[in-house]
């Protein structure tokens, strides 16, 4: 059998992203509560990602520049691993209060995220990353990413969102970026 250098290397991306969802899953979460899940795209649902991102860049002028180049980034990528948080606080209430409000109904009323959901993406985006590197795949935490497939609905209920582009080439077309 003959596997090209192309075809070992999707694999190699494909792989390494089911196991950044499986340390996504596996990081400590505050109070042991997960409300946390992860996805893998690929092929036209990458591509749909991509075209949302320069929907959103292009809607917002000026200042959207970095969705159109972030975009190009996702064109270039073997595959996206999503990562996503649901806004659901962890009841510690007067316990707590990280979230600047007195109680965990107050922030839900306010609309506002938990402290922990936003530690909780952090700490999973961290071990997540770690991984790729060590890997030695090339990847990057990417905000427009999550964005673009939170305006997709692609993790439902999940709407605090990053993606992790992954990619292996001779240069990692996600720094000295322009």
């Amino acid at each position: 059998m003959f596997i090209s250098s192309q075809q070992a290397e999707q694999q190699a991306i494909l792989n390494l992203a089911h196991e950044i969802c499986a340390a996504a899953r596996t990081a400590p979460k505050g109070c042991g509560i997960d409300h946390m899940d992860t996805a893998v795209l690929t092929g036209e649902d990458k591509d749909r990602v991509a075209n949302e991102m320069r929907r959103m860049g292009t809607a917002l002028g000026e200042r959207g520049g970095f969705f159109l180049r972030d975009a190009g980034n996702v064109d270039k990528s073997g595959a996206i691993v999503l990562v996503g948080a649901a806004y659901k606080p962890r009841n510690l209430n007067e316990m707590c209060g990280l979230c600047r409000f007195p109680n965990c109904a107050a922030c839900e009323e306010a609309g506002a995220i938990c402290a922990f959901t936003a530690l909780d993406l952090g700490i999973a985006l961290g071990s997540a990353v770690a991984l790729a590197a060590d890997k030695r795949v090339d990847n990057r935490i990417m905000f427009t990413i999550g964005k673009a497939a939170a305006a997709l609905g692609l993790l439902g209920q999940y709407k605090l969102i990053m993606g992790i582009p992954l990619s292996v080439s001779g240069k990692s077309p996600f720094f000295d970026r322009k």
